[in-house]
């Protein structure tokens, strides 16, 4: 199977080139905005700004994929909110440019999405749960996930909450990582304890996309850890595992931050549906060892 996976150079799309190009009967085709910051391997790597429908055509005529993992996009939620239409064009068009390209190929098209489409009133959500985003992001992201499933396509929609892991050369952290650092650095920070998620690691949603992918499954699907967290609870379990000062961290409400884009309270996933498949996800202390073993 030829797989094109896009946003390869995030957290996520790391996880998926890692993944698959050491499969074999799978040829591994990744793409991101900019040069590659994968390590090498056994994958071919195709630059490409995903908002340029003429690029996104190149795209896919060069990679001819049998399927699309649709990682890539525009997650920070303050630059959505102050930037709406960079939001918009990279989240929604070019997710339109690359179902149309689809189409020529007639691609199976897996597109990854958020807990934000939902607005944080009943966590924990299933997958039929009306969705009700209270961001500019959020809103975005549910409005891609309408395209895709509107499309005519075989298609998937892979939502996910709070993903964490190691990567290669990243252009921003996540919260284990932001945690660790400052800790080892001894400086004081202010978490979040009034939000709740089902905080999840990359190589269990990569292995989540890939287990949907291969077996094209169809419709939504919620992959995530189980165990429902505020940020400051992860936060000290991080300290814990790593043997640092969790005195460091404050508890704070999310009124003690200024954000231009609203965070939904309370998300979290049920992931019965995604079990049904095969999914199994690791535990928060089994992710922060994988963490551990791969910063050493």
């Amino acid at each position: 199977m030829r797989v094109l996976v896009t946003g390869a150079n995030g957290l996520l799309g790391q996880k998926l080139i890692s993944l698959l190009s050491g499969m074999p009967d799978i040829t591994t085709i990744a793409t991101g905005r900019g040069p590659n910051r994968n390590p090498t391997g056994s994958y071919s790597y195709l630059s490409a700004d995903l908002s340029s429908q003429k690029e996104v055509q190149k795209l896919i005529q060069d990679a001819h994929p049998e399927a699309i993992i649709h990682c890539g996009a525009m997650t920070q939620v303050d630059d959505c909110e102050l930037h709406p239409e960079a939001c918009w064009q990279a989240n929604v068009n070019a997710t339109a440019y690359l179902l149309a390209a689809a189409q020529t190929v007639n691609a199976y098209f897996s597109y990854v999405s958020t807990d934000f489409v939902f607005d944080g009133e009943n966590g924990p959500y299933e997958e039929d749960d009306l969705p009700n985003p209270i961001s500019h992001y959020g809103r975005s992201k549910l409005e891609a996930e309408l395209l895709v499933s509107r499309s005519g396509l075989t298609t998937s929609i892979v939502r996910t909450v709070l993903v964490y892991g190691v990567a290669h050369d990243l252009s921003r952290s996540n919260i284990v990582l932001w945690v660790k650092k400052n800790l080892e650095q001894q400086k004081s920070i202010k978490v979040v304890n009034d939000q709740w998620r089902t905080p999840t690691l990359a190589e269990d949603l990569a292995l989540g996309c890939w287990l949907i992918t291969k077996n094209q499954h169809q419709g939504v699907f919620h992959i995530s850890g189980e165990e429902m967290l505020t940020p400051y609870s992860l936060a000290l379990q991080v300290a814990d595992f790593f043997g640092l000062d969790p005195s460091l961290i404050c508890p704070v409400d999310a009124s003690t931050f200024t954000q231009p884009g609203k965070r939904p309270p309370r998300t979290g996933f049920l992931i019965e549906k995604a079990k049904g498949i095969g999914f199994q996800p690791r535990s928060i202390t089994e992710g922060l060892a994988i963490v551990k073993s791969q910063l050493s």
